[in-house]
């Protein structure tokens, strides 16, 4: 069985989001976000959290992350992430187009999380010189773009950081569900309680077909992002439609269900390849995103053989898989048993 590896965009919505939209789409509703199941989703959301929070609701990530660092940090100022994190890579100029022209300032950190000590050190530095861009803000990957997790102490000591030199604290959370399974404790307790401002919570790569929610713990922020959602073009009229995808990921435990599966997919895959001669492990997984070495030949070997997955982005042999909540057992079982036969013939 031939599976895809190249990402979790690539799985469809879930069969319970399909039909709440359809169900949605009956009848009449408030346009922009005024309807019941908005406000039912800003509901669920302050459940789930255990606190009051806003809810901004957008239909991708590039437009959860870059609205919500625009509503904290001026054009002058800087947002600090890591070196490898999607802000700084893989969202074209959305990031300062959004922001008005905000710098956006890498900081180096081993499995692509930013260290602390750099943090403190580039956030104390030319501090109310108006030759400098200004610390305004700092985002954190979670999970990573090499696959690792923030540990609950390590999110803690970023955002002990920026809270010294009162800059508030992001979370790129497009895999917010397979973080928070591999960490195994609450949606508090890995946002707000360790000082998170704005979660960017993802909801498209693990089960809706295009519903992403702005969660804002820190309401003096909410305001400005209410205007920034609509001058930004992200207001959707018939907010009903994404807010129906949201409800039912909640309903039932939806989203953790499909994060349990395509972890566990991940585990197996991994636990797989560790078997394999010549496979070089990066970053061990902690989630759903995996990036390893494969031998000279065996990624060509593994395509000719109907399998795919992203590769020639970075060093030679390096390629990244990665599991969804529709990734079938026995497709990764053919795509370790494919790779070992490759490594027995050389």
């Amino acid at each position: 069985m031939k599976i895809a590896l190249t990402s979790d965009n690539i799985a469809g919505a879930s069969e319970s989001v399909l039909h709440a939209m359809m169900e949605a789409s009956k009848g009449d509703a408030m346009p922009y976000g005024n309807d019941e199941s908005t406000a039912q989703v800003t509901a669920m959301l302050s459940e789930l959290f255990e606190c009051e929070l806003d809810v901004f609701l957008v239909s991708t990530g590039t437009a959860a992350n870059v609205l919500s660092v625009s509503a904290m940090t001026p054009p002058w100022g800087s947002v600090l992430c890591h070196t490898e994190s999607h802000l700084m890579n893989d969202e074209s100029t959305a990031p300062e187009f959004y922001t008005g022209g905000a710098r956006f300032v890498g900081i180096e950190g081993a499995d692509a999380k930013i260290d602390p000590v750099l943090l403190k050190k580039i956030v104390n530095q030319k501090v109310g010189d108006v030759h400098s861009c200004q610390p305004s803000a700092v985002s954190i990957s979670q999970v990573t773009e090499v696959g690792s997790v923030y540990s609950l102490e390590e999110i803690r000591e970023i955002t002990n950081v920026a809270k010294a030199a009162a800059i508030p604290v992001h979370m790129d959370g497009a895999r917010f569900a397979n973080a928070l399974l591999a960490l195994g404790c609450s949606p508090a307790e890995m946002t707000w309680k360790a000082g998170i401002d704005i979660v960017s919570f993802g909801a498209t790569k693990n089960g809706t077909m295009a519903s992403e929610a702005i969660v804002v713990f820190n309401k003096a922020l909410s305001k400005e992002l209410g205007f920034r959602r609509k001058r930004g073009g992200h207001l959707h009229s018939k907010m009903r439609l994404l807010s129906s995808q949201m409800v039912a990921y909640l309903t039932d435990d939806l989203w953790r269900k499909n994060a349990t599966h395509a972890n566990a997919m991940m585990a197996l895959l991994q636990e797989g390849l560790k078997s394999v001669p010549g496979v070089v492990i990066n970053t061990p997984a902690q989630a759903n995103m995996l990036f390893c070495t494969l031998p000279a030949g065996m990624a060509e070997h593994l395509q000719a053989e109907g399998f795919a997955f992203y590769g020639g982005r970075w060093e030679e042999g390096v390629v990244r898989l990665v599991t969804s909540f529709r990734t079938p057992a026995e497709g990764i079982d053919a795509f370790v048993a494919s790779a070992r036969r490759f490594a027995d013939s050389v």
